[in-house]
């Protein structure tokens, strides 16, 4: 009987990436990658757990909640949360507060999570990403995700598309939402004009026109088609307007951009008002203690 070995397969992936960095490095690395993934899934309990702070979604259908409730009673979690730990007994969740919530009115105690470890920014972009590729997201939820992950995670527009699947155009397409006067923005959260109806008026310039194509829009319940043959025809008026009409105009755009921004930076639709001497009011609404305490971590009070 021979002595000889049998030689040993190589890993070449794990040769190409120790011949970039050191040995010694690679092999703490993927011990530590390892550990991480054997103690990944753990039952926690849920009081030990907080709300993400930078959880952008906001309102919660309590119907579909109470349905998943009764779901996780029959068929338990199948899909466990992912969450950060902050101490021992202390954890911060990441993604799936739908299931958290839905879990607590089920009575349970524990629940399966994913450990992970997240930065701030890391957890806001995870929480984003996570909910964007919700089956039910609106087109205006998904943009002010977008504008979130281009503005909080300073990632740039392709690298947005690489993060979300999706091409620059189709991203570009989202965020140029935002733009919309606010009506607009709120008749397409609220399902009562299509991304199509608003990509037909956001090609209109004019605000005062874009609110007159949605209108008609809404009052004889016009197709996609219709609205993007109106929006030709009415954007192709031209303007005529005195001084003042246009120093207002201007006043409005700025007053709308600013909403815009402010909306983007705090997850949810803010009310922006300003009167001719420049005195107004700012609105934040929220839909539950934990959003504004969401809300409240943002203005760091």
């Amino acid at each position: 009987m021979s002595d000889k070995k049998p030689p040993q397969k190589r890993n070449a992936l794990g040769r190409g990436l120790s011949a970039l960095i050191d040995d010694s490095d690679f092999k703490t690395e993927k011990k530590i990658e390892a550990d991480a993934a054997a103690k990944s899934l753990n039952e926690i309990s849920l009081d030990s757990i907080e709300v993400n702070p930078y959880q952008p979604r906001t309102h919660f259908d309590q119907e579909a909640l109470q349905e998943l409730s009764d779901s996780i009673k029959t068929q338990g979690i199948i899909q466990p949360i992912t969450v950060r730990q902050l101490s021992p007994n202390k954890y911060q969740l990441i993604s799936g507060e739908r299931r958290l919530q839905a879990s607590k009115l089920a009575g349970l105690k524990n629940i399966p999570a994913y450990i992970r470890t997240a930065n701030d920014q890391q957890m806001l972009e995870m929480a984003l990403i996570e909910n964007i590729q919700r089956e039910n997201l609106n087109a205006l939820e998904i943009a002010l995700s977008y504008q979130r992950l281009i503005s909080e995670c300073h990632l740039k527009q392709e690298e947005l598309g690489d993060r979300v699947s999706k091409n620059r155009t189709t991203v570009n397409n989202y965020l140029r939402l935002l733009k919309l006067p606010p009506d607009i923005q709120a008749a397409l959260r609220d399902n009562k004009i299509s991304m199509g109806h608003a990509r037909a008026i956001v090609n209109v310039e004019n605000v005062d026109v874009q609110l007159a194509i949605f209108k008609k829009i809404i009052s004889e319940d016009l197709s996609v088609r219709k609205a993007e043959e109106l929006a030709r025809d009415m954007g192709k008026v031209p303007e005529k307007k005195s001084s003042k009409a246009t120093k207002s105009s201007s006043t409005s755009y700025e007053i709308q951009s600013l909403q815009n921004k402010l909306s983007s930076h705090f997850g949810t639709k803010v009310h922006l008002k300003a009167d001719q001497e420049n005195k107004g009011e700012i609105k934040i609404p929220f839909v539950s203690v934990e959003d504004l305490n969401r809300i409240l971590e943002i203005l760091n009070v």
